[in-house]
């Protein structure tokens, strides 16, 4: 693979992993293009106090204590250049393979498993939690349960298998800490927080989604798919790369997220991603 290609791909993957809520948007620096948006719609405040587990649901989650993430032998096949069709059913093969692993971690923890909705889409829409921002790769919509991933020009011409899976088990990840119960203690944390605390929640939430990716990209190591040369490529274009589009820092400094990365995929398990309960200079 040309690392010119390598790096456009990666770049345009990476950039659909931000988290935007409402009301950091509207204070945010970030041009048009370079605003992309996981959302997830606020809790009320009625609603937040009924349905807050309280703090433990995000610092002991039960999926912690899971071990591995299973190995479902995933190949999801090539990705020529090119190719919608190819497109679509590579995305839903790493599909397949992410409902399999985190099922099985589900049933492990004796929690209940549900499986999020796939959308891909050529230009940008209006979900059910609110307007595409312009530029957005991905977005993980918690009311319908859906990850809407749209693919451009760039990389229809372009494909890095590697940067698309990473971006799909990350925003698979955001669906694990909703249905796990973890983003309704985020949620409830939100209200009445300062600014500053609002980001720290959100650098929390992001960098366990991307450490909850890597652990998923673990299970691939050594194939085609997940060469160590790729994965060494990728995590040091995050260090490097990785915080360059949010001056807020609302998803933690590229050596940040590259530690995390890193954290999941040496060790593989969702209890090495428990971002909520670590000291707070490891999220910064």
């Amino acid at each position: 693979m040309a690392l010119v290609a390598a790096l456009l791909a990666l770049a345009l993957a990476a950039a659909g992993l931000v988290l935007v809520l409402a009301d950091v948007a509207t204070t945010s620096t970030e041009s048009a293009n370079e605003a992309q948006q996981i959302v997830s719609p606020p809790v009320k405040a009625a609603d937040a106090k009924k349905a807050a587990p309280g703090k433990a649901l995000a610092t002991a989650n039960p999926l912690y204590k899971t071990g591995r993430l299973a190995d479902v032998n995933c190949s999801p096949g090539h990705l020529p250049a090119g190719s919608m069709t190819a497109y679509r059913r590579f995305l839903t093969r790493v599909t397949g393979c992410l409902n399999r692993a985190w099922g099985a971690q589900f049933r492990k923890a004796g929690l209940p498993f549900a499986k999020p909705r796939l959308r891909i889409i050529t230009s940008k829409i209006k979900t059910p939690c609110g307007s595409w921002n312009t530029g957005a790769d991905g977005v993980y919509c918690s009311t319908d349960r859906t990850m809407y991933l749209m693919i451009s020009r760039d990389q229809l011409r372009n494909p890095f298998p590697l940067g698309i899976t990473r971006l799909i088990a990350h925003e698979y990840g955001h669906h694990v800490q909703q249905i796990s119960g973890i983003w309704n203690y985020y949620w409830t944390a939100r209200m009445g927080a300062t600014k500053a605390q609002r980001l720290m929640l959100s650098r929390k939430s992001e960098l366990q989604a991307e450490c909850f990716s890597s652990a998923f990209m673990s299970t691939m190591q050594g194939t085609p798919l997940v060469t160590d040369a790729d994965w060494a490529y990728t995590v040091d274009w995050f260090r490097k790369n990785g915080a360059k589009g949010w001056p807020q820092n609302d998803h933690g400094k590229g050596p940040t997220q590259a530690a995390w990365m890193t954290r999941g995929f040496n060790r593989g398990t969702p209890g090495s991603c428990n971002t909520w309960a670590a000291n707070h200079r490891n999220v910064t």
